[in-house]
Parts: C-alpha cells; sequence; structure tokens
C-alpha cells in the first residue's frame, strides 16, 4: 500500500513551487496585493479614525450647549433663571459657562452706526443681537480684537454698552473704538467698547456678526427676554458628564425642558470614521483577493497540465488519487501563505510608512496581521481545489500519454 507521509507530501510541494520560481513569485504576487491591501485598509482606517478622534476630544469633545425653549405665555416665569449659570460653573469639570438671550425669538434688528458721513447712504443692517452674561467671551473661546468686553460691573448698572463682532463692526463700518462710537440697535443707542476676534467654539459662529449687549441693559431696552442658551466649556473629557448634569443644575423643575447638543462618544465617532474610511478600499482589498485567487487556481491548472506525465507516473507507481490531489491542494496552500505572510508584513510597513509621512501613531490590529497568513492559505487551498480534483481524476494510462 502506497503512504504518504506529511513531510513527504510538504517536501514535494516545496520542489515543486521551487521548481517554477518565476511562475511562482507572479502568483504569489497577486495574493500579496490582496492581502497587503485588505492589512493596509484596515490599518490606516484604524489610524484615521484614532486621529480623527483625538483631534475630537481635543476640541468639540469640551463643548455642551443648552438651548432653553421660549415660555408660550409672556407672563409665564422663564424656564432658566440668569443667576443659574452661576450653578452651573460649580459643576465639577466645567471651565467656563455663559447664558444668553437672542433678539426677539432669533429675529435679526436693525442697527445703524452713529458716524453719518453721507446721509444719503443711511442703512440699517439687519444684525443678530445677543444679551448676555459677562463670562460669555470664555465660555465661546473668543478673543478681542480690540477694547474690552463688558464686566458684571457693566451688568449689574446695566450700562448700555456693546461689543461688536469682527463682521458685524465690518458691516457698520466701525474700525476703531478709541473714540467711543455708538450704534443704535432698533432705535436704542449703545456705547462700543469692543470689538470680537476670532470664535473658537463652532457651534458658538454667529458670535461674530451679533451685537453683545449685557443681558440687563438687553432687557431694559430691547425687552429680549429670558435665557434662551447656555453655552458650557469643560475640561477634557468631561463634557459628556456636564451634559447629564446641566439640565438639573439649571432648571430642577423640569430639566428635560431643555434641549443639549452634546458631542458623540468619541469611542462611536471612532468606529464611524473607520468604516466610512475602509468601506471602499475594503471592496478593492477584497477584489484584489479574489483575483489573486483566480491566479492560483489558473497557474495550479496550468501546471496539472503540464505534469501529465508525472502524474501518470506516480499513478503508475501506487500513488493513489487523494495523494495526487493533497500534493497539489499543498502546493497551492503554501503558495497561499507565503503571499498571506509577505502580503501582512508588506501592509503592516505601508501603514507605518502612511503613518509616518502624516505624523500618526500608527494602529495595527495585532490579530489581523496574525491571521492574515492563515486568510491566504485558505485562499490558496480553495483556489487549488478544482485543479487537484482534475488532476486526481487522471487515469494513469491516459496521463502517460501525455497532453497529446
Amino acid at each position: 500500500m502506497s503512504r504518504l507521509t506529511w513531510r513527504d507530501l510538504v517536501s514535494e510541494a516545496i520542489s515543486g513551487i521551487g521548481s517554477r520560481p518565476a511562475r511562482t513569485a507572479l502568483t504569489i504576487a497577486g495574493i500579496v496585493v490582496g492581502i497587503g491591501t485588505l492589512v493596509t485598509t484596515l490599518g490606516v482606517s484604524a489610524t484615521a479614525g484614532n486621529q480623527i478622534a483625538g483631534r475630537f476630544d481635543a476640541a468639540t469633545a469640551t463643548e455642551v450647549t443648552v438651548h432653553v425653549p421660549r415660555p408660550g405665555n409672556p407672563d409665564a416665569p422663564p424656564a432658566v433663571r440668569w443667576s443659574a449659570a452661576d450653578d452651573v460653573a460649580r459643576l465639577n469639570g466645567v471651565t467656563a459657562v455663559a447664558a444668553y438671550s437672542r433678539s426677539q425669538e432669533g429675529k435679526d434688528l436693525p442697527v445703524r452706526a452713529n458716524a453719518v458721513k453721507d446721509p444719503t447712504r443711511i442703512l440699517d443692517r439687519l444684525l443678530p443681537v445677543v444679551g448676555s452674561t459677562p463670562s460669555l467671551l470664555d465660555a465661546a473661546r473668543a478673543g478681542m480684537s480690540a477694547g474690552r468686553f463688558f464686566d458684571t460691573g457693566h451688568v449689574e448698572r446695566r450700562d448700555r454698552v456693546a461689543v461688536l463682532g469682527a463682521e458685524a463692526a465690518a458691516q457698520l463700518g466701525l474700525t476703531r473704538i478709541d473714540n467711543q462710537p455708538a450704534v443704535l440697535v432698533d432705535g436704542e443707542p449703545f456705547t462700543v467698547i469692543g470689538i470680537l476676534g476670532a470664535v473658537g467654539r463652532t457651534d458658538q459662529q454667529v458670535l461674530a456678526t451679533a451685537v453683545i449687549l449685557p443681558w440687563t441693559a438687553a432687557d431694559d431696552g430691547l425687552r429680549l427676554g429670558p435665557v434662551t442658551t447656555v453655552a458650557i466649556t469643560t475640561v477634557l473629557g468631561g463634557a459628556s458628564l456636564i451634559a447629564e448634569q446641566a439640565p438639573l443644575a439649571l432648571a430642577p423643575n423640569d430639566p428635560v425642558a431643555l434641549q443639549v447638543d452634546a458631542p458623540p462618544d468619541p469611542a462611536t465617532l471612532r468606529t464611524g470614521v473607520a468604516q466610512d474610511v475602509s468601506g471602499l478600499l475594503l471592496i478593492l482589498g477584497l477584489v484584489s483577493l479574489v483575483v489573486g485567487a483566480l491566479g492560483i487556481a489558473n497557474v495550479t491548472l496550468v501546471t496539472v497540465m503540464e505534469r501529465t506525465a508525472e502524474i501518470g507516473l506516480r499513478r503508475a507507481l501506487g500513488a493513489r488519487r487523494h495523494h495526487i490531489a493533497a500534493q497539489f491542494l499543498c502546493e497551492s496552500t503554501v503558495i497561499g501563505l507565503l503571499g498571506g505572510i509577505i502580503g501582512a508584513s508588506t501592509g503592516i510597513l505601508a501603514v507605518v510608512g502612511i503613518s509616518v509621512a502624516r505624523q500618526w501613531t500608527p494602529v495595527v490590529d495585532g490579530t489581523l496581521a496574525a491571521a492574515s497568513p492563515l486568510v491566504g492559505a485558505v485562499v490558496g487551498l480553495l483556489a487549488g481545489l478544482y485543479p487537484s480534483i482534475r488532476a486526481a481524476r487522471m487515469q494513469p494510462v491516459d496521463a502517460l500519454r501525455g497532453p497529446g
């Protein structure tokens, strides 16, 4: 009885592969491209997701915005008191908090600068008007390009002062405040004491186009009404907790009436980015892997046809059908295994190279890298099934006659 040990099988497979090095190298290249593309795709998407989430953590993950509904009845008490911002400021993890109200339920008001150089060109600008607490500058992560922001004293004295957003000042033609210019907001005069610079928070960009007043003066002269928005800045990682605690601190009797805008969980964001980045490229990697598998199948089938006489001789000397099939299956599996090893190594190097070029921290799943050679071996095994079965079905007499 003919016997074929595993050692003999692997030895024969390696000998068969090594006898045609150029063809073997081209066949392995197909698997290398497929596996390498998969590893690179998943690694780069995970790295990019981690990088984007890291930047997100350092910026928007510290921002919480609470929207307060206006009461349906004008005589009803406000949902949030102006002093409630101080209660939020006492929460652990809050670095800045400000409350403000928009003009007439968000409608812009006519604003005019008092410096009239050409009476025929007097034009009112429709601009957002905001009445706020003095801490708005810190909560919005904004700076001053000229002058100063109003303080608690202005609020308590109900001073008619105003701070203009940079775009609002440009529209009104005000570039300096040393001459104490004034603006008429819906006919009410306010002295300009400062002009905002850049506003750091993306959800507070309305301030760049707004006229900002102390909330007391805005309530006296313009009847802006109660608090409509509370902007909160937290320490890194504290936004989620503050988003849960802030409504209770602002409106203990009805916290569910408040709408809270908090950043999504960074882990969820990281996963979403990774999925978005990897989707299309993952399909490309799978297509490359399929092409590599077809390459192995084609080369193995050609090899079977070229080695017909060898197959016939082995069968005549006592080799069984499953011995012949096992030999060709082993050859295709070894080719797939080698392609998986080289492809995984190439993919990891590509991820590291891209990360270094972008100054990112590379993220590679160790399980993926370890499984890649196994995936390559399985692809090679499956690709070699048909050629191996065809070789095993050859009759010794027909095989010895050759292809002709």
